[in-house]
């Protein structure tokens, strides 16, 4: 019988490990913290998570749900970070997969033998010891490691990234600014401007922000009923939705987006464009220079602040491998095969390493269903790996803008698809 091993029992090490259970392998995943859910864990103190108190999904129900474990009809079409906890437990306890969860285990190192199997220098409870598996999936996720930008000069006041946001509170009275314009740098804005006595939102370009619902429904449900249309004809009526719904965003203060919806991986937020006309947050461009408690701005504005958070995104990261062997820290492009096989190590998996205009951890259970076929050889490595990989990289779903933040962007319906053709469903 194979030997697996899963690293990280978030969504997609979860998903993960069912799919080998269910293919008779055997299994072992190594958790860093003592329970299932990964990110979506809220813990209060400093530590792994990155979910805030107030977090909600930004994907609706329907496509954040497993399709062979669909959430409870109970849920919100957008369910917060208690609900998910519960979901994601559940689905472990259903599939069998908590007994074979190492809780409290970090890996520390993880590199091949001279066998090709994988040895794993683990830790637990303050010992170190060792294992070996006969494949290796990493699926640790890449939400963890704050990237935070070099800025000119000192700034006085407190400096943090999203990822150590908790809760607004400690911001009451306060003068913050958010520096970045996703998911994260919204809801942070929108947070802190319910106590703070002035919230800032700086952007150094334009982004696409949506409201989570269109003409009464979640807009990713909308968009799937735009799939029958050819993609060229897709973004145009997206952004005509877009523009009756919310008008042009040089009425918000807020810079014009340079690309299509479909090419940036567009905000969903529902109230950033309504605390903003409200005077609850105000629009900064990019940051020029700090100088003690003021924050110099690009178009000459210039502010007296308190706190700083960045909320400008993850390395992708892997503590566990030797930079020789996997640096992608500051990479544009990740040289994998559907996002998941290595172009020359054939018992190593990435699963859920991507980023889709939709949710993950769906799709990463599809990604789990063809690494066991490939540790049980019924699913087989294409010849021409090398050339596929660089089919992908240069023939992505949309023009994503070059950068690190779409260094793993798929259109979730088309790479959906795709894990399902290999899969031969």
């Amino acid at each position: 019988m194979k030997r697996a091993c899963v690293i990280g029992a978030g969504p997609s090490g979860i998903a993960a490990a069912k799919a080998l259970l269910a293919d008779g392998i055997e299994v072992v995943v190594f958790e860093k913290s003592h329970e299932v859910g990964g990110n979506w864990v809220f813990r209060d103190g400093p530590g792994h998570s990155s979910v805030y108190e107030t977090t909600h999904i930004i994907s609706s129900k329907t496509f954040s749900q497993y399709e062979d474990f669909p959430m409870p009809a109970s849920y919100p079409d957008y369910p917060s970070h208690v609900e998910l906890r519960e979901y994601f437990q559940a689905y472990a306890g259903h599939f069998g997969v908590v007994p074979i969860i190492r809780f409290g285990t970090e890996v520390l190192h993880a590199a091949q033998d001279g066998d090709r199997r994988w040895r794993l220098k683990i830790r637990r409870e303050g010992v170190e010891s060792e294992d070996v598996f006969d494949a290796l999936l990493v699926a640790n996720g890449h939400h963890w490691n704050p990237f935070i930008p070099t800025v000119p000069g000192q700034f006085t006041g407190q400096i943090l990234h999203s990822h150590a946001f908790k809760r607004a509170e400690p911001f009451r009275d306060q003068r913050v600014l958010v520096v970045g314009a996703g998911n994260s740098a919204c809801d942070v804005a929108v947070e802190t401007s319910r106590v703070s006595k002035k919230t800032l939102i700086s952007m150094r370009r334009g982004q696409h922000i949506l409201p989570k619902f269109m003409f009464g429904v979640p807009n990713d449900l909308l968009y799937a009923k735009l799939l029958w249309l050819p993609r060229r004809l897709r973004q145009p009526l997206l952004r005509l939705g877009e523009r009756l719904s919310q008008g042009d965003y040089e009425q918000y203060g807020l810079p014009e987006p340079e690309a299509g919806i479909l090419e940036m991986h567009p905000t969903l937020n529902s109230e950033l464009l309504y605390y903003i006309r409200h005077g609850r947050i105000g629009v900064r461009r990019g940051i020029e220079r700090f100088s003690g408690s003021t924050v110099y701005f690009t178009d000459g504005a210039a502010d007296e602040l308190d706190a700083v958070v960045f909320a400008t995104g993850y390395k992708i990261t892997f503590p566990f491998f030797d930079p020789s062997f996997i640096d992608w820290s500051d990479a544009l492009d990740i040289p994998l095969y559907r996002k998941m096989i290595h172009p020359q190590i054939d018992n190593l998996f990435f699963i859920g390493l991507f980023q889709p205009l939709g949710c993950i951890w769906p799709l990463a259970d599809y990604q789990g269903r063809i690494a066991a076929r490939a540790i049980n050889g019924t699913w087989k490595r294409p010849a021409d790996l090398a050339a596929r990989i660089e089919h992908e990289l240069s023939h992505p779903h949309y023009a994503f803008k070059k950068e690190r933040r779409h260094s793993v962007e798929v259109d979730y319906h088309a790479f959906r698809k795709e894990l399902l053709a290999e899969l031969g469903a």
